[in-house]
């Protein structure tokens, strides 16, 4: 009869003590990296399982954190989402957490979810994506005491949660620093209504580099709901009224319609998008590129201080994003 294996089996086989091995299971993120690889080693080797159901009676903690697919919407920049989930749920395995994943069509219904996965579940933590003024969910979540962070800032006051986001405005004027560097001055900006606190913050990059050489942005700015469609319609309007010689669109959805509208023009149109999702690198469109999986990792980093109550844990992380140049810009 073969020995049953058990932490101090992985102890002995990894030459770590048996607490070593059980923070790599609880807690792998306070352990050296080099130490955790060798102690996974030993577990892949040995085939040893841990007792889930006796760990969450010993920890209190069911290892197991939320987060939302959003709603399928014309195929470009739910990639973007996609990609945010991937690096999540790889990193939350690394740190000893399973994602659940669930979908809901409006705000509404994510909180009525909310209600039912705690219900059915023991949950750890959520992890919300996209945050906006007067944020419903986080205020339901902060009345109940339930642990979350987002991926997006609290545009109501940065300091009421956790969170990590890309700075979009750092983005938005690389980009049209960019296009100013290479001789444009008539760069137009097409993005999204007014009050979306992302749509706002990346039209503000713009504007501000725009400012920052005395070009007036005045009449080069237009705003609509997100698609293809609704890009080329206002691209077609602003070759119309004020020509210009580049635009910077606040996704890259609004890009590919601009792209659309400006076929055959002469002199040729610079674009420029945001995300840098599959299908701008597959049709040569330039676009700002968001770290995602440096941000899933950062989300898993600040739930992980929320859950174990370290205080020297940053309650928020803003990253930079970068210019992914091509042939479009």
């Amino acid at each position: 009869m073969a020995e049953k294996v058990t932490i101090a089996t992985v102890a002995r086989h990894a030459r770590v003590s048996r607490q070593t091995v059980s923070n790599v299971l609880n807690a792998p993120h306070i352990v050296r990296q080099e130490t955790r690889l060798r102690v996974e080693d030993a577990i892949n080797a040995l085939g040893y399982r841990a007792n889930q159901a006796a760990r969450q009676m010993r920890t209190g903690r069911s290892r197991l954190i939320a987060a939302r697919i959003e709603p399928t919407r014309d195929g470009i920049n739910g990639s973007v989402l996609d990609r945010f989930l991937h690096g999540l749920t790889e990193t939350a395995d690394a740190a000893g957490y399973r994602v659940l994943l669930y979908t809901a069509t409006d705000d509404e219904r994510e909180i009525s979810t909310y209600d039912d996965l705690l219900g059915t579940y023991e949950l750890d933590a959520f992890v919300l994506v996209g945050t906006k003024y007067g944020d419903p969910r986080t205020a339901w979540l902060a009345e109940r005491d339930v642990p979350f962070v987002t991926f997006g800032r609290p545009w109501d006051a940065l300091d009421a949660h956790p969170w990590v986001d890309v700075d979009g405005a750092a983005g938005t004027a690389g980009a049209t620093r960019h296009l100013l560097a290479a001789g444009h001055r008539r760069i137009a900006f097409i993005g999204w209504p007014a009050g979306s606190g992302v749509g706002d913050d990346r039209r503000a990059g713009w504007r501000d580099a725009l400012h920052e050489v005395g070009v007036d942005p005045t009449g080069l700015h237009r705003e609509t709901e997100d698609g293809i469609a609704e890009g080329e319609r206002l691209m077609r309007d602003l070759l119309a009224a004020v020509a210009p010689t580049a635009v910077v669109c606040a996704s890259d959805s609004l890009a590919l319609g601009a792209l659309q509208a400006i076929r055959g023009t002469d002199p040729p149109v610079s674009v420029i998008g945001f995300d840098d999702t599959p299908v701008a690198a597959a049709v040569g469109l330039a676009s700002v590129s968001q770290p995602l999986g440096e941000a899933a990792a950062r989300c898993v980093d600040l739930l992980t201080g929320v859950l174990d109550g370290n205080h020297e844990t940053p309650t928020h992380v803003l990253l930079q994003p970068s210019l992914a140049l091509r042939h479009t810009a």
